[in-house]
């Protein structure tokens, strides 16, 4: 499974717009290859670089197989909570130097019973024993400041 966008290269620098100096949308993500057996789809947005360890931006899960393309106006699925301990999704804001963010998609042989709000551990724990295939996306970011 491939994930991609159309706002960054794999490795490339993720646009202000996706992040706190700018609109804090979520970039536009494209997953292909898709295995044709896939029931859900779910997303784990990282950073590995926080200062107080890995800080998560963004969770998502049920997303439909047939919607490839995720865009920042709407996403579809249900959302976790955030490392800011919100729900939905949490622009890349380094306090400095450049961090790295991974957006990692999965295809899962199921739909998940898992009630928006739930953090990482439990949508891990969620997939584990259903993912069919997987994919990864990494950005960087460094804030420009004001």
């Amino acid at each position: 499974m491939k994930i991609s966008s159309s706002a960054f290269d794999h490795e490339g620098v993720i646009p202000s717009k996706y992040t706190c100096e700018g609109e804090e949308v979520n970039p536009p993500l494209q997953i292909d290859q898709i295995p044709p057996e896939t029931q859900s789809l779910a997303i784990i947005m990282e950073d590995p670089d926080a200062p107080n360890g890995t800080f998560d931006h963004w969770l998502v899960w049920n997303i439909p197989p047939a919607t490839n393309i995720i865009g920042g106006d709407s996403v579809p699925g249900i959302s976790g909570k955030n490392g800011g301990g919100q729900t939905g999704y949490y622009g890349p804001c380094p306090p400095s130097g450049v961090h790295r963010y991974y957006f990692y998609a999965y295809a899962l042989d199921t739909m998940l019973d898992l009630d928006g709000g739930a953090d990482k551990a439990a949508l891990k724990a969620a997939i584990a024993g259903h993912v069919i295939a997987e994919g990864v996306l990494m950005g960087r970011y460094e804030k420009k400041g004001l």
